[in-house]
């Protein structure tokens, strides 16, 4: 006999439903001062958010629940909740702060205070800033390694800084080729390359390993976002004074096409699927669609706010919404998770029988990483294997229904 259940799932977990998935875009010009949200499956905008003033930098936590917005106008970073799409609180970091990332455990976020030459480090528990590190002149893109030991800042003069998590230390410092700002950073999905864009019209290739530049991409004019697919075959660099998206492969480390998008294309994100690609354009006040696979733009161009600059990871990994899916019941299902965090097994138990049931593990880009099927009984055993430390969400589906969603923390 089949077991009825009773499950409520808020919608944070990418498999559920495309619809929901959304991007955060910052409005940064002085009388703006919003970020603009867009539903990524209708591409309009839905509603605008008041931050704080000049908002710059932008990311959104590897769960979706909420955005972080770097106000370089009020030297704060604004706390958004994506359940509701309301700021939460404010939380004081240096002068200027301008590029901003969270770790991929969601418990800190980075900060980089262009006018203080400093990183900012907020404790996301506490909402209050845990460190504050020196680093390069004039820092702007910053961006850190999945598995959170490492931190690359890019600062103006065409530097890079490194910063070692574990003591909040700057471990060394990477010229990058070109000469110019490093206006733009990220790191590939496996964190073994780091790529560093500079207003030499040029995007530096860093090996993790030994920090050090293997190569040098020349790409559109004034280079600014960049970021990698979630396969780490294909790298987009926004071209703010070409008005174009280069496309890096990466297996060659060499442009297989420059996409024309709109006037002064600054920030740039993807889809957790690598399907699309959203560029902010900031001098026309849209954001452009690139489709991935043909390398085009589809789409109209989505009008925004005044001055989009959107530096970081803008779309929401998980998409969020306050509804729910609501499964045909008996009674709830109760599921924990312990221990959690673990470094190389963890147990799930159920307090009902669950027969030939399976549970799909992602990781923090929406990427299916491992499956178990033909689960009977009411115990789990889950053994890490070659997963990198790292944040993960399970999904436990029986007779094609989603029956729990839960969040898993690998740590070594």
């Amino acid at each position: 006999m089949k077991t009825k259940l009773l499950f409520t799932i808020a919608l944070a977990f990418i498999g559920l439903s495309i619809n929901a998935q959304t991007a955060y875009i910052t409005n940064n010009f002085s009388t703006a001062n919003t970020v603009s949200v867009i539903n990524l499956a209708t591409n309009t905008v839905t509603t605008t958010i008041s931050v704080g003033t000049s908002p710059f930098g932008v990311s959104v936590s590897p769960d979706g629940s909420k955005v972080y917005i770097a106000n370089a106008g009020t030297n704060s970073v604004s706390i958004i909740n994506t359940a509701t799409n309301s700021v939460t609180g404010a939380v004081a970091v240096g002068t200027y702060p301008e590029g901003i990332c969270v770790s991929h455990d969601g418990s800190k976020v980075y900060v980089a205070n262009t006018n203080s030459s400093t990183v900012s480090v907020i404790n996301t528990v506490t909402n209050s800033v845990s460190a504050t590190i020196p680093v390069g002149g004039a820092p702007i893109p910053i961006a850190v390694t999945p598995d959170g030991s490492k931190v690359y800042v890019g600062n103006s003069g065409g530097t890079v800084s490194v910063i070692n998590t574990a003591t909040n230390t700057v471990s060394t410092t990477v010229s990058i080729t070109g000469g110019g700002s490093c206006n733009g950073v990220a790191v590939s999905p496996d964190g073994s390359t780091v790529y560093a864009t500079n207003n030499g019209s040029t995007v530096s290739v860093i090996s993790t390993a030994t920090n050090t530049v293997s190569a040098a991409i020349t790409v559109g004019n004034r280079p600014n976002g960049i970021v990698v697919t979630p396969d780490g075959s294909k790298v987009y660099v926004a071209n703010r004074n070409s008005n174009t998206v280069s496309v890096i492969f990466t297996a060659t480390n060499a442009v297989g096409t420059n996409i024309p998008v709109g006037a002064s294309p600054t920030g740039i994100s993807i889809t957790p699927d690598g399907s699309r690609v959203y560029v902010a354009n900031q001098n026309d006040n849209t954001v452009s669609v690139i489709n991935t696979a043909t390398n085009t733009v589809v789409f109209s161009p989505i009008t925004v706010g005044t001055s989009p600059f959107a530096l970081g990871n803008f779309i929401s990994t998980y998409p969020t919404t306050s509804s729910g899916i609501n499964e045909s019941v008996n009674d709830e299902l109760r599921i924990t998770v312990a221990p959690n965090p673990f470094s190389s097994s963890t147990t799930f138990q159920t307090d009902k029988y669950f027969k030939d049931a399976t549970l799909t593990v992602y990781n923090s880009f929406g990427q299916e990483v491992k499956q178990i099927k033909n689960i009977s009984g009411q115990t789990i055993t889950f053994f890490r294997d070659n997963l990198p430390s790292e944040l993960y969400f399970i999904r436990l589906t029986e007779d094609s229904k989603v029956i729990a969603v839960k969040k898993i923390l690998i740590t070594d």
